[in-house]
């Protein structure tokens, strides 16, 4: 590594050459200083593919519209989708004397993913467990996120190292997990449920996404992926039921637009009202 390089926040994700770097290698010792976060949800599922991942950005866009102050860590490293979600192409990522300053979205969320560092958005991220948990570790302590009320991070599918490394070094305040009404989903959801568990994190409750897919004919609900399980599953776990949201096309082109804080579902908002009801 270049010695200009030595000190700089970003060095364990960017692959930029010296003269191309727009970072500001901030003084290690204040990092993290103004940081006063107060709530910090993990979103998770057993599986992928449940989207997890448009969960979070629907709840920070929705805990946002209370008034509280949200930001977004992306911990899916090898799959992160919140940069694009929240409308960020290519953001030039500054540093100042307390860290790395996340980028902002268009409504003020704070949002930090790795793929704010590579050289291309569709570049894969190849790399083993330490350093993906050195970056978590910058995202977490070598950001200036300032106040945040509530800070929403999306972890990668499973139970293995990067799910566990969140739990093990963030004051994480409780977990939600979210299923689909498949068999297969279900159990797999068990086991995430069971390992938040073990780490001593509450449940603030269980999520069924993609539950019914709404007519825009008639306005029945149609069980596309089979009958809703949800409740019956968080009953078996005793854990809180937080509720069904829809399957809707308009959600994903909006996340595939970068609109997500524009998309509207009373749904959510419900959702978001049980999880604050359950934190008190």
């Amino acid at each position: 590594m270049n010695q200009q390089c030595q000190g700089c926040s970003h060095q364990a994700a960017c692959s930029s050459q010296p003269d191309q770097c727009q970072a500001v290698a901030p003084d290690s010792s204040s990092y993290g200083k103004r940081n006063q976060i107060k709530h910090v949800i993990t979103v998770m599922s057993g599986k992928g593919g449940v989207g997890k991942s448009s969960v979070s950005a629907m709840l920070a866009v929705a805990l946002q519209r209370t008034g509280v102050k949200v930001g977004v860590i992306d911990a899916d490293i090898t799959g992160p989708s919140q940069g694009k979600a929240f409308g960020f192409h290519h953001p030039v990522v500054m540093g100042n004397e307390y860290g790395i300053v996340p980028p902002v979205s268009s409504n003020g969320i704070r949002v930090m993913s790795v793929n704010f560092f590579l050289p291309q958005e569709d570049d894969p991220v190849i790399w083993r467990g330490p350093m993906m948990g050195s970056v978590l570790n910058q995202f977490w302590q070598e950001t200036d996120w300032g106040e945040i009320d509530y800070m929403i991070v999306d972890l990668p599918p499973g139970t293995s190292d990067i799910p566990l490394t969140i739990m093990q070094t963030l004051p994480v305040s409780g977990a939600i997990i979210v299923s689909t009404p498949q068999d297969l989903v279900s159990m797999v959801v068990k086991k995430a449920v069971k390992m938040v568990q073990k780490m001593k994190i509450p449940v603030l409750g269980l999520i069924e996404n993609m539950s019914w897919l709404e007519c825009d004919h008639c306005g029945n609900k149609m069980e596309i992926f089979g009958t809703s399980k949800g409740e019956k599953v968080a009953q078996e776990m005793n854990i809180p039921f937080l509720g069904g949201l829809p399957w809707d096309i308009h959600l994903n082109q909006m996340m595939d637009q970068g609109l997500i804080e524009e998309y509207q579902n009373p749904e959510v908002n419900k959702v978001v009202r049980k999880i604050l009801e359950n934190m008190k």
